[in-house]
C-alpha cells in the first residue's frame, strides 16, 4: 500500500528494494508459522495451566461451536486493511499537520465517538457497563493509557521518523512476544512453532533494516554525487552572466 501511494519506493532492480521485500515476506511467515503450526512442545510449565481456574467468559471464547469463520475471516481481513490504511496514511498527515500529541488526542477522541455508536447497538444491557472488580479497572486503565494513548503516540512519532514501512514491519513481533507472554505469564505451552517463526521474524526484521539502510546510502551518495555538478552548473551560469554583463558595463563607461 505504501508502494502503491509512492510513500515507499520499492526497487526490485536494487539489492535493497530485494532486502525489503524479501524482509517482509519472512516476517509476514514467521507470523503464520507460529499462529497455525505448533509441533512439538518445547516448554510445558509446571503446574500446567488448569481450565477450572479461568474464568467462564474466557473459555467461551476459545470454543468455536457457533462461530462463523466466513464473516470472521472478512473482518479480519478488513482490519488488516484498516490498520495498513492507518500506518500508511500517517506520513502525509505528519507532513501537512506535525503536531503528534494532537494527532493522537483527535484518534482517540473520534475512536471513543465510533466505539460508543457501535457499542449502542451491540450492548444494550447497563449492567454489563459496570466495573465490578479491580481487574477490570485495571485493564479499562492499560487499554486506555498504555495500548491506546502511549502505543499510538509512539507509533506516530516512529512513523514520522522512519516511515510507515518501518513500524509495520515490528507488528509480527507481537505475535512472537504474545506466544512468550503467554507461556511465562499465563503457564501455555511453548511450541516448536514459535522457535521456527521467532527465527523467520527476526531474520525478516534484520533484511528489512538493512535494506533501509542501504537505501539510506544511496541516498547520501546520490546527493553528494549531485552536489558537485549542481555546485558546477550554477559557477558556469555565474560566469555566463558575468560575461555578458562585462560589454554593456564597458560600453556604458567609455560613453560617459
Amino acid at each position: 500500500m505504501a508502494a502503491l501511494l509512492r510513500i515507499e519506493q520499492v526497487r526490485l532492480n536494487r539489492k535493497d528494494g530485494i532486502g525489503k521485500v524479501a524482509g517482509t515476506l519472512f516476517c509476514v511467515a514467521g507470523a503464520m508459522v507460529i499462529t497455525l503450526y505448533k509441533g512439538p512442545t518445547i516448554y510445558s510449565p509446571t503446574p500446567p495451566l488448569q481450565r477450572a481456574n479461568i474464568s467462564p467468559m474466557l473459555v467461551s471464547l476459545g470454543d468455536a461451536k457457533g462461530k462463523n469463520w466466513t464473516l470472521g475471516c472478512i473482518f479480519l481481513i478488513g482490519h488488516c486493511l484498516s490498520w495498513s490504511g492507518w500506518l500508511v496514511l500517517q506520513a502525509p498527515v505528519l507532513k501537512k499537520y506535525p503536531a503528534r500529541l494532537s494527532v493522537t488526542s483527535y484518534q482517540c477522541f473520534f475512536g471513543i465517538l465510533q466505539f460508543l455508536v457501535i457499542a449502542g447497538f451491540m450492548e444494550r444491557d447497563p449492567q454489563a457497563w459496570l466495573i465490578h472488580s479491580g481487574g477490570e479497572l485495571f485493564s479499562v486503565f492499560y487499554a486506555g493509557v498504555v495500548a491506546s494513548g502511549i502505543a499510538f503516540a509512539v507509533q506516530i512519532w516512529c512513523i514520522d521518523r522512519g516511515g510507515p514501512v518501518f513500524v509495520a514491519v515490528y507488528q509480527p513481533v507481537q505475535t512472537l512476544v504474545v506466544a512468550i507472554m503467554a507461556s511465562v505469564a499465563l503457564g501455555e505451552e511453548f511450541y516448536l512453532g514459535g522457535i521456527i517463526g521467532a527465527v523467520l521474524i527476526i531474520t525478516g526484521l534484520y533484511l528489512v533494516l538493512w535494506g533501509k539502510n542501504e537505501e539510506r546510502k544511496f541516498a547520501m551518495q546520490k546527493a553528494v554525487i549531485q552536489s558537485p555538478a549542481d555546485h558546477g552548473n550554477n559557477r558556469t551560469s555565474s560566469h555566463t552572466k558575468s560575461s555578458l554583463a562585462q560589454p554593456l558595463l564597458s560600453q556604458s563607461t567609455e560613453s560617459v
